[in-house]
């Protein structure tokens, strides 16, 4: 079994608040839940990396909002959007989000445009 060790990190309190009450309902805990994901990443871009696909990588870079997804269609070589969310999907990786200030934004210009 391998070394465990502590570290400190952050988190967005209404995501472990989520990830508690998932962790509760699959009988585990939250720190298992961490570890699934953050093994399941750090394999998937380690296989990529050692078999020279620099796919995983853009994929990576869209979902923390390094590149747009302009920039990553452009790198993979796909032509829609649709095809990007799928393969955001296979990757298992999350959609990149714009930060509240933005979403807020344009939510409100959406609502002055009704009038």
């Amino acid at each position: 079994m391998a070394e465990t060790v502590n570290f400190t990190g952050s988190v967005d309190r209404d995501l472990l608040r989520r990830a508690r009450i998932l962790a509760a309902k699959s009988d585990t805990s939250a720190n298992a839940l961490f570890n699934a994901e953050l093994r399941y990443l750090v394999e998937t871009f380690e296989a990529a990396e050692a078999g020279g696909n620099e796919n995983f990588r853009t994929l990576l870079d869209f979902s923390l909002g390094r590149t747009d997804g302009r920039q990553a269609m452009q790198a993979l070589g796909i032509d829609s959007g649709e095809d990007l969310f799928l393969l955001m999907a296979q990757a298992h990786l999350p959609m990149p989000r714009l930060p509240e200030a933005n979403t807020r934004r344009m939510i409100d210009d959406l609502k002055a445009l009704r009038g």
